[in-house]
């Protein structure tokens, strides 16, 4: 998790941990102050970028965050933002889910149209750049610190040298990128949350019965996401005849966390379970000994939850790989600010335009 970043007009922050490998900052250090924003479907943080030095990182110089359904449109975010600067910076770097496709972004969790080109000119920007959420988070990576991030399972042994790293996140969907060791790194993006979810012969599959019909394709995302929660949740109380008490995902983690409703508390013990299970496919998919990172507020706040649950367990559980995964870190992120440090990352690490 990164420390603490300083509202608009509080002086500069950087991030506290040096990546795992340099920057070149010939480039880099050319670049003028940038907007950087994170969009998702309840917040749009924004944030007046700049380039740090060596190995620095970027430098977050005003930091703000929006709800989204409280404005007409992201441009009108935007504008909102740069009424507290001093200065008009010229290019924006947006991370949001979602995809491009013929000039708009395609998100069904945003309440208004995203179109880089209409943006740019309503806002007078000479370009903005659109990267998946997820891969921006992943470009974060390299300046987490690690020693104020929650672990859910601490790897046996060390990896002599870096691999790969795996960041996982359930929130409005279930995002998933991987960062590849090399000079630069390399960052994949994943739909890995539309994988089928592999439900466990017994009471998973009882309930993955109430979720969808027969040969009906259920990903995970159906389970690991907020809605998701929620869709278990409501489906378990259709099977014991009562009416949900929860109407929304944070609903239902209090209550299980209070252990005030029994079938909230089979919710989330059905949801760390699973999120182990996926964890640990893709800790062997990608070889992840870099290390496994669960982003998002909702993962932040049930951390305890989570690492008291079958989760780990779950994680391991994977046949003749468990020595392997026994050597895999697991770690929870608070999403916070680094959606817009890894936009920025990839923005700096793309070649200057003259």
């Amino acid at each position: 998790m990164l420390g603490a970043l300083p509202p608009a007009g509080r002086g500069p922050s950087r991030p506290t941990a040096a990546p795992d490998g340099a920057r070149s900052t010939g480039a880099a250090a050319s670049r003028a102050p940038f907007l950087a924003a994170d969009v998702g479907g309840t917040h749009a943080r924004l944030a007046l970028m700049a380039p740090g030095s060596g190995a620095g990182g970027p430098v977050v110089q005003a930091y703000r965050i929006f709800r989204c359904g409280e404005h007409a449109s992201f441009a009108a975010i935007v504008r909102a933002f740069l009424d507290g600067l001093a200065m008009r910076p010229r290019e924006l770097v947006l991370a949001c889910t979602g995809c491009a496709h013929e000039g708009v972004l395609i998100n069904e969790s945003l309440p208004w149209r995203i179109e880089p080109a209409v943006l740019a000119a309503e806002l007078r920007l000479d370009q903005v750049h659109l990267i998946n959420d997820f891969v921006a988070l992943t470009h974060a990576a390299p300046y987490i610190d690690t020693a104020r991030a929650p672990v859910l399972h601490t790897a046996a042994r060390a990896a002599s040298t870096p691999g790969p790293i795996v960041v996982v996140g359930p929130g409005t969907g279930l995002g998933a990128a991987v960062r590849l060791p090399g000079s630069p790194p390399v960052v994949l993006a994943s739909e890995a949350g539309q994988m089928q979810l592999a439900a466990r012969v017994g009471r998973e599959q009882d309930v993955m019965r109430l979720l969808a019909g027969r040969d009906t394709h259920i990903s995970y995302e159906a389970v690991l996401s907020g809605p998701g929660v929620l869709r278990v949740y409501e489906a378990l109380c259709r099977e014991q005849g009562k009416t949900p008490a929860c109407a929304e995902p944070a609903a239902v983690t209090a209550a299980a966390i209070a252990g005030s409703d029994p079938r909230a508390t089979e919710t989330l013990d059905l949801f760390c379970g699973w999120l182990g299970s996926f964890a640990g496919d893709l800790a062997m998919l990608y070889q992840a000994t870099g290390g496994i990172y669960l982003a998002g507020g909702f993962l932040s706040r049930i951390a305890g939850y989570v690492r008291a649950s079958r989760f780990v367990e779950r994680f391991l559980d994977k046949g003749v790989m468990r020595p392997f995964l026994h050597n895999v870190p697991v770690r929870v992120v608070d999403h916070g600010q680094l959606g817009v440090i890894g936009a920025a990352s990839w923005y700096l690490d793309q070649p200057a335009r003259q």
